[in-house]
């Protein structure tokens, strides 16, 4: 991982540093993040995706996000792409990882 890459991680998990129990494993060229044992979210090419729901996809779309796209030919709708303005709130990003952990273990 370049250290761009590893700076956008460290950026998310301190913006998550509320949310005890947050950590991030590598995984397909950048990182899967977890609550205890549930996966809730990824980072990948400095970008972050959030597990959705049928409930909490429209507000992803809402934002103009667009689903998980890791190549060409492969793509994960369960995953949206958090928008910047959410990820710069800690409040906000708080609010939408723990819909998203709330969602996996429903």
């Amino acid at each position: 991982m370049s250290p761009k890459s590893d700076g956008f991680k460290d950026f998310v998990l301190d913006q998550l540093t509320d949310l005890r129990g947050v950590t991030a494993r590598a995984m397909f060229g950048g990182y899967g993040l977890y609550h205890g044992a549930t996966f809730f979210g990824i980072i990948h090419k400095g970008r972050l995706y959030f597990k959705v729901t049928v409930t909490t996809r429209s507000s992803y779309k809402a934002h103009g996000m667009k689903p998980f796209r890791p190549n060409a030919n492969q793509t994960l709708k369960s995953f949206y792409e958090v928008p910047v303005d959410v990820i710069e709130d800690p409040e906000a990003l708080m609010s939408w990882a723990k819909q998203s952990i709330a969602g996996t273990t429903m």
